[in-house]
């Protein structure tokens, strides 16, 4: 289980996602990282710990930037690392991902095969991979991005910025928790409430398979394996939740919260083995 949150509009984007991150940070302690447009493209800041090690890296006084994307991880595919933080980075493309990629061997043995080098042992390097290889083939960006959600397979949410589009972010859900927050000339993504709780109380909660493009006065909400049609219309929901209650999601206790997610919990920590027999026979074959 990772945490990772976005921010586009007129404030500054770092203290936005920063102050984000530490409240995601229950998600997952191994590493953290962000990335931001500060007008000479994508800067991006990561580093192996917890959040108070990556604001000793970022440079005071914080960059002005308009957008970002941040990331907190809980390890699943690669050691706690520099290396292995998000955002992954290629060619003009940052990702930040919540979830599992299921078919990232088969992705990356075919993208070394055409040439490309990975820094990470991560599954989620391969998503900018794909979708910087459409944007080489001369796809604009959203069907660059679409063509590459239909290689994945497995549970995802993720937050997308490129140096080629600087007036918008993306977020992607399948499977993994994605909520948009609504604000004044200002949009947020997170994987939980209380990261964006302080900025806005307006949320709307994406559906399966939708893609969200975001910019400084609007959002633009489809389904990536229907890309030509706009997702009807959801409503705005309007959350009066102290900060303490976000937290508990709604729940009047913490046990509460935590026996209603444990289904999904085993669900996600099983889902690769399931997927990939294979695997299950390497652990029941041994003597």
């Amino acid at each position: 289980m990772c945490g990772i949150v976005g921010y586009i509009g007129h404030r500054n984007a770092l203290p936005i996602l920063i102050d984000g991150l530490k409240k995601l940070e229950y998600r997952g302690y191994d590493s953290s990282g962000v990335a931001y447009r500060n007008g000479n493209g994508i800067k991006i800041h990561k580093t192996k710990g917890r959040i108070k090690e990556l604001e000793d890296i970022v440079p005071l006084p914080y960059d002005h930037a308009n957008a970002g994307i941040g990331h907190t991880r809980w390890a699943t595919h690669g050691a706690p690392s520099t290396a292995n933080a998000h955002p992954h980075y290629i060619s003009g493309v940052a990702v930040v991902h919540n979830g599992i990629i299921e078919n990232y061997r088969d992705i990356k043995s075919e993208l070394i095969s055409e040439g490309h080098t990975f820094t990470s042992e991560t599954d989620t390097e391969v998503v900018p991979h794909l979708i910087s290889r459409n944007l080489k083939r001369g796809l604009p960006l959203y069907e660059s991005i679409v063509q590459s959600l239909s290689s994945l397979k497995g549970s995802f949410a993720l937050g997308i910025m490129s140096e080629s589009e600087p007036t918008t972010i993306f977020a992607v859900r399948k499977g993994s928790p994605l909520v948009i927050g609504y604000g004044e000339g200002e949009f947020f993504f997170a994987s939980d409430i209380p990261a964006i709780l302080g900025h806005t109380k307006r949320f709307l909660f994406l559906k399966d398979s939708q893609i969200c493009t975001l910019s400084a006065d609007k959002v633009d909400l489809r389904y990536y394996d229907r890309p030509d049609r706009v997702a009807e219309e959801r409503p705005i929901v309007e959350v009066d939740w102290t900060p303490s209650m976000a937290e508990k999601e709604g729940y009047d206790h913490f046990m509460l919260k935590e026996i209603y997610e444990q289904p999904h919990a085993v669900e996600d920590t099983l889902r690769e083995w399931t997927e990939t027999p294979k695997n299950c026979l390497k652990i029941w074959d041994l003597p």
